[in-house]
């Protein structure tokens, strides 16, 4: 069940959402602040809340989320990512920056197989079964509502977004082998200061 929060007149304002006012191309260079959240991290387990308010703050911070997630580079962060326990996700998948906050899978249908990373995780990737075609709901930063059919990679970001916001990581899809093997890598990549910062490898358009 989707809890509507409430919209104050500022976060309401056209021209004050990220839509508006982020964009990549526009800040070449320009650094949001936020640390993107690595495996081991107790946030990454959390279910987040939903979110009361939207506000200017909300606002700022999907702004700064953004430009997080061109940094990385990626087409969706979600909040627990950079420590915050919300439901809501930022993303851009070709159309511009949108939000989505306090989403729910409402209807999936079909299987689909695919490679998947995650910016949390980085530098490993793995095939992922997930439903094919989904129906998500929720708000947008206006705090109107949002209804979206979406198919493959669209529907995936969607679900791999909303995995975070439930506390769940691409380990929860693999064989123990796997999972053993992948946090072996991981200890093994954080015990060795100078070995290079892995491609981060998150989901990324074909």
């Amino acid at each position: 069940e989707r809890t509507r929060p409430s919209v104050p007149a500022v976060a309401a304002t056209p021209g004050r959402g990220p839509a508006s006012e982020v964009a990549g191309p526009r800040y070449p260079g320009r650094k949001s602040g936020y640390v993107i959240r690595n495996f081991g991290d107790p946030v990454l387990n959390r279910v987040a809340e939903d979110v009361a308010d939207i506000d200017g703050d909300l606002v700022n911070t999907c702004n700064r989320m953004l430009e997080a997630m061109y940094d990385a580079p990626g087409i969706g962060l979600a909040a627990p990512q950079v420590g915050i326990s919300r439901r809501y996700f930022v993303y851009d998948y070709g159309d511009g920056p949108q939000v989505h906050i306090n989403p729910v899978i409402v209807e999936s249908d079909g299987e689909w197989e695919y490679e998947e990373g995650c910016l949390s995780v980085p530098g490993l990737t793995w095939n992922i079964v997930r439903p094919k075609q989904i129906h998500i709901v929720g708000f947008d930063l206006a705090g109107n509502e949002q209804s979206i059919e979406a198919d493959e990679i669209e529907a995936r970001l969607y679900q791999h977004e909303l995995d975070h916001l439930d506390g769940k990581l691409l380990f929860d899809y693999l064989e123990d082998h796997e999972v053993k093997e992948a946090k072996r890598i991981l200890r093994q990549r954080a015990m060795n200061v100078e070995h290079d910062a892995p491609d981060a490898s998150g989901l990324r358009l074909p």
